[in-house]
């Protein structure tokens, strides 16, 4: 990663853009830009439907928001957040966003731009047969299903991942493939489960891409940290572990 200076300025130790949020899933964009801060980036900006973008920066005033009109993303709100994406060292996009057809062909416009890119959740239903480079993709099983029409697996992931697209399919282990090698990240606790925590390890990911770290570094960090916080957390609170619960333990480990 970048080794910070003394005399460095605001925003020249990572800018991470978090898109997503909907009218129903407010929380998930909001956990992965408080994981991205717990990384130590300088900024993180959220842009999200205005509802949404108001309730984060009530839970947080350290999110800059960028509050969309409307209920979800669509096509139309880019050029709202276009100098965002300019400014911005990675995106994480796909959180909580939903699966609107207009906010698909936004997603499907948006993952062209040359930045580097964590793309989760919604937003990878949406990217569904299309091209994609410089990026991170965090599947589920399910999701992995979807997108690539076959289980995900040794040889699989193997198979859809290249030296610009990792593949990070998430699971009790989590398999980890840049087309060359496959790497397991054993850990975390079956209370990991709970929702939020896919978020968490977005934001991780995207803080430590814009960071400096390489893509597929990024990604095997990203996966530590998340299942290491886990089991800190899970030490003291059992079952009763939240996702926002593990964005305290993220700045020590890191």
């Amino acid at each position: 990663m970048k080794k910070r200076r003394k005399t460095s300025h605001k925003g020249e130790n990572g800018i991470v853009l978090v898109i997503g949020g909907s009218e129903i899933y407010v929380g998930a964009p909001i956990l992965t830009t408080i994981a991205a801060q717990a990384t130590g980036i300088d900024l993180a900006y959220l842009a999200a439907p205005k509802e949404v973008a108001l309730i984060a920066n009530v839970y947080s005033p350290d999110i800059i928001s960028i509050k969309l009109p409307g209920r979800h993303l669509t096509q139309h709100h880019i050029p709202e957040f276009k100098k965002f994406i300019e400014k911005s060292d990675c995106i994480a996009i796909g959180p909580g966003l939903g699966l609107h057809k207009d906010t698909i062909a936004a997603v499907r416009k948006i993952v062209k731009t040359k930045k580097p890119k964590v793309i989760d959740a919604d937003a990878l239903n949406a990217i569904k047969g299309a091209e994609v480079h410089n990026c991170i993709l965090t599947p589920h099983h399910g999701e992995f299903l979807r997108l690539f029409g076959e289980p995900g697996n040794y040889q699989t992931i193997k198979k859809h991942a290249r030296k610009d697209k990792i593949i990070l399919l998430k699971g009790p282990v989590d398999l980890i493939s840049d087309g060359k090698k496959v790497y397991s990240i054993h850990g975390g606790t079956d209370a990991m489960t709970v929702g939020g925590t896919g978020d968490v390890l977005t934001g991780i990911a995207a803080g430590l891409v814009a960071k400096g770290c390489p893509l597929l570094e990024a990604a095997v960090k990203a996966s530590k940290i998340n299942k290491k916080a886990g089991e800190i957390v899970f030490k003291k609170k059992k079952y009763g572990l939240l996702a926002s619960d593990l964005v305290s333990e993220i700045p020590r480990l890191v």
